[in-house]
């Protein structure tokens, strides 16, 4: 089985997203999973023109002519695929959606109504990979996600696939907390869920219940967060200003 994270922080290798993909990628390789991490940042992707040529010039091609034609390939080669970010203004980074729009050469122009009575475009090809999110928020709470829920579930469903396991973190900062001798236990277990979940991913295709409820627990009480991650911020000015 092949495991391809497409991660989409504008920050690379730097982004606290990158710590929970490197942990849930452990946890699918001792599934026996064959992984890889793709950092978006690092790659050559312009932006879809919207002129439809990928249906019409080129089928199933993109005309432009950059790193999109080997990360297609990627795509379409994998089992699964995990789309990786952060929240940025309550949705997807603009680096994460541009990879999503030039992702269109792999359906077909025509429209179909699906299951539900609602209309998406036909599949080109027979098989899709199934989607993962991994996503963390800076602010706390599992609500920084809503709109990416709707997000990517929908992208599923226009994809003609499943999204198997949704992964959210808020008090995404915390990461940068795992020298902090009172966090690091902490920061450890959720560590240690994150690897259990890439496991059971690759196992059972999903998540239990049981999983899902540990992953959002919240690693630190909120109002906790708030109140060191408010005084780093006004240490942060404070060296700016002085």
């Amino acid at each position: 089985m092949k495991v391809t994270v497409f991660s989409g922080s504008h920050k690379g290798r730097e982004g606290n997203t990158l710590i929970m993909v490197e942990e849930f990628l452990k946890g699918a390789e001792e599934a026996g999973a064959e992984t890889e991490n793709i950092i978006l940042a690092e790659k050559n992707i312009r932006y879809c023109r919207g002129k439809f040529e990928c249906w019409l010039k080129t089928p199933g091609r993109c005309t432009i002519r950059d790193e999109m034609d080997d990360l297609l390939h990627i795509f379409m080669g994998s089992d699964i695929v995990a789309f990786a970010c952060p929240v940025y203004f309550e949705n997807v980074p603009s680096i994460m959606k541009n990879f999503i729009d030039r992702l269109t050469p792999v359906l077909l122009p025509h429209f179909e109504e699906d299951e539900m009575g609602e209309y998406r475009h036909s599949k080109r090809y027979e098989k899709y990979p199934k989607f993962v999110v991994i996503s963390n928020a800076g602010l706390p709470g599992q609500t920084n996600f809503d709109v990416e829920r709707l997000f990517f579930r929908r992208l599923a469903r226009a994809f003609h696939t499943e999204l198997i396991a949704e992964i959210y973190r808020g008090e995404g900062e915390i990461f940068r907390s795992q020298k902090n001798l009172m966090l690091k236990p902490l920061i450890g277990k959720y560590k240690k869920l994150l690897r259990s979940a890439g496991k059971e991913v690759v196992e059972s295709q999903a998540l239990s219940e049981k999983t899902v409820s540990d992953l959002e627990k919240p690693i630190v009480p909120p109002s906790l967060y708030i109140k060191f991650g408010n005084e780093e911020w006004d240490r942060l000015i404070s060296e700016r200003e002085s």
